[in-house]
């Protein structure tokens, strides 16, 4: 079965998925059974999920891959979705839109820790070109410490069931504007408003 790369789809989309208001976060190909194929876009962007924005978006990728024709007599079923709720933070704007967010942190080898262990969980607040403030000790005792971003070697969101404390998400400044408060009901809106799919199939 024919298969284009993910790099090659990422080049034809890239620019659509621009145009539309969205940052390209990622691209993967499987095959789904013997005969189709399986292939996720994934973008983001600072507002909140938009569902008709990722679906009309879905339409464009869907002609664009159809005109492209890489997947030959292949048939595909393109899904275009938001990145989940414990997303990985692997570039600045990740950390302007997880602001308020929890994360589990590790920091590169021989960066000095300010809860004195590599890996620990914090609260993000703001975040400058080099710089990440981080909330710790939670909702009993909140208090802010700076971050260089070149020290941290992974940080993924954490999936909230609980709302934080006031005092806490002071702290970091409050939610990233359009973004969900931490919580249970939250979560389950931001899944909801995540996914669009669409079939294209070359004939």
């Amino acid at each position: 079965m024919p298969m284009p790369t993910e790099e090659r789809v990422s080049q034809l989309v890239a620019e659509l998925v621009e145009r539309r208001g969205f940052d390209l976060e990622g691209v993967a190909i499987a095959a789904a059974g013997t005969e189709h194929a399986k292939v996720k876009v994934i973008v983001d962007s600072d507002g909140p999920a938009d569902l008709d924005a990722v679906a009309d978006l879905s339409s464009d990728i869907s002609a664009a891959l159809d005109e492209a024709g890489d997947f030959g007599e292949t048939p595909y079923l393109l899904e275009v979705t938001t990145p989940g709720i414990d997303r990985p933070l692997t570039a600045l704007r990740h950390w302007k839109r997880a602001q308020g967010r929890k994360v589990k942190i590790a920091l590169r080898p021989g960066a000095e820790s300010p809860e004195g262990k590599q890996k620990f969980e914090a609260r993000v607040g703001a975040s400058t070109d080099t710089d990440v403030a981080l909330v710790l000790g939670g909702k009993h005792k909140p208090h802010r410490v700076t971050v260089s971003l070149a020290d941290i070697e992974s940080a993924v969101v954490q999936v909230e069931f609980n709302p934080p404390g006031a005092a806490e998400l002071e702290l970091a400044g409050g939610v990233a504007p359009g973004r969900p408060r931490p919580g249970a009901r939250e979560e389950s809106e931001e899944e909801v408003a995540a996914v669009s799919s669409t079939e294209g199939i070359v004939e």
